[in-house]
């Protein structure tokens, strides 16, 4: 007698982003340095999603830096592409954004509007701007309405606020909504939270509670899909955003996928399968920059990522971060035990540094008052970053 069981039945339906449908409700985050066309490549063969290239300057992009070029290029088979702008003044976000649309370089565009970083929030810039209202307005109707035009969607990703005495994203998400985003992503801490602590999954489940019209994404504490599940379920959103719980790990998309799904199917991956995956990615590497020691040197930043939670010993852990060739990381690679299983919890949780929380670096008196003063208008306008990726 055969028995047969029934379908996995899915946890959520495919992402709508305007006219993009995107079949596992998961969205690579842009991280500086990380999600190039190389490491998107990587996370599109684990499973499906939409993938983010790193953040690109308004003002880097109008003027046409090679840099920038280069940021926002994407493989001939990438689809959809996403590119992420950071801009503080409305002409040139908007100028920025048309590039993309008219020449075709995006099929998708997201809206900074979440780094707590100080050289862009001293700035008045990422987290912190959302605090003057009316600038953050302008900059959503100029981004919308250069794209309008082509057909391509604009979402904006943002955060809780400057700290919880100046929060923004209840009105923000409604501001978004209104001039016509396809969805609004939130990290659920402030800018003064930086990484640590323990995001405030309860703030995600408000913004979806207040913001009804278009897809309300979650981010943050996302190691696992377990996490992306319970994100869900705590909070009712419709889709999670993932940025450093998949450093080290691409394949966290193929247990993403399999996960909304409804499958509990994930990768396990032995030592060997990770370092067939580290010198994938450093061959991918080369491909992208074009040039093997550039190559190389934006690869050490991953081995500490990749091999966490492996036994690795100390001396080759540390010649793994000093790479800077392909020769010399394959000889490296082959010193490794590379039947050696996976490790199971030491191998999970988070990545990364996660910081302390710190007093956010913003312009004197930007905390004063939600309008822009003339001053502040031309201070910004001078203030564009001209440096893309971070």
């Amino acid at each position: 007698m055969t028995t047969t069981l029934p379908a996995p039945t899915s946890v959520l339906p495919p992402l709508r982003i305007g006219p993009l449908t995107v079949a596992t409700p998961v969205v690579l985050a842009p991280m500086a340095g990380v999600t190039n066309a190389a490491f998107r490549r990587l996370c599109r063969e684990s499973g499906a999603g939409l993938y983010v290239a790193e953040m690109v300057t308004s003002r880097a992009l109008v003027e046409r830096s090679p840099e920038s070029l280069r940021i926002i290029s994407h493989e001939p088979d990438e689809r959809p592409r996403s590119v992420q702008v950071y801009g503080v003044d409305p002409a040139t976000v908007g100028a920025a954004v048309r590039i993309i649309a008219e020449e075709d370089r995006a099929d998708h565009v997201d809206l900074n509007f979440g780094c707590p970083v100080p050289k862009v929030t001293r700035k008045g810039g990422g987290a912190v701007l959302p605090w003057k209202s009316g600038l953050f307005r302008a900059i959503v109707k100029a981004a919308v309405d250069a794209a309008a035009p082509h057909g391509v969607p604009v979402t904006v990703k943002m955060r809780k606020g400057v700290d919880e005495d100046h929060l923004t994203y209840l009105e923000a998400g409604l501001v978004a909504q209104d001039l016509g985003v396809a969805a609004v992503a939130l990290h659920a801490r402030t800018a003064a939270d930086y990484y640590s602590g323990t995001a405030d999954w309860e703030s995600i489940a408000r913004l979806k509670q207040t913001v009804t019209d278009i897809p309300v994404l979650g981010n943050g504490d996302i190691w696992s899909a377990e996490d992306a599940l319970a994100m869900v379920e705590q909070t009712g959103c419709d889709g999670v955003v993932v940025g450093r719980g998949c450093q080290g790990r691409p394949w966290l998309f193929a247990d993403l996928a399999a996960a909304f799904a409804g499958s509990d199917v994930r990768v396990r991956p032995g030592l060997g399968e990770v370092a067939r995956v580290v010198r994938r990615h450093a061959e991918l590497m080369v491909e992208h920059f074009g040039e093997e020691s550039k190559a190389l040197r934006e690869m050490r930043k991953h081995m500490a990522w990749y091999f966490k939670g492996y036994v690795v010993g100390g001396e080759l852990r540390a010649q793994l971060g000093l790479v800077s060739t392909l020769a010399e990381l394959e000889d490296r690679l082959a010193q490794l035990d590379l039947d050696q299983p996976y490790p199971g919890a030491p191998a999970e949780g988070q990545r990364g540094r996660a910081g302390s929380p710190k007093r956010p670096h913003v312009p004197d008196g930007w905390l004063d008052s939600r309008e822009l003063s003339e001053d502040f208008r031309r201070a910004l306008a001078e203030a564009e970053l001209s440096v893309s990726g971070g």
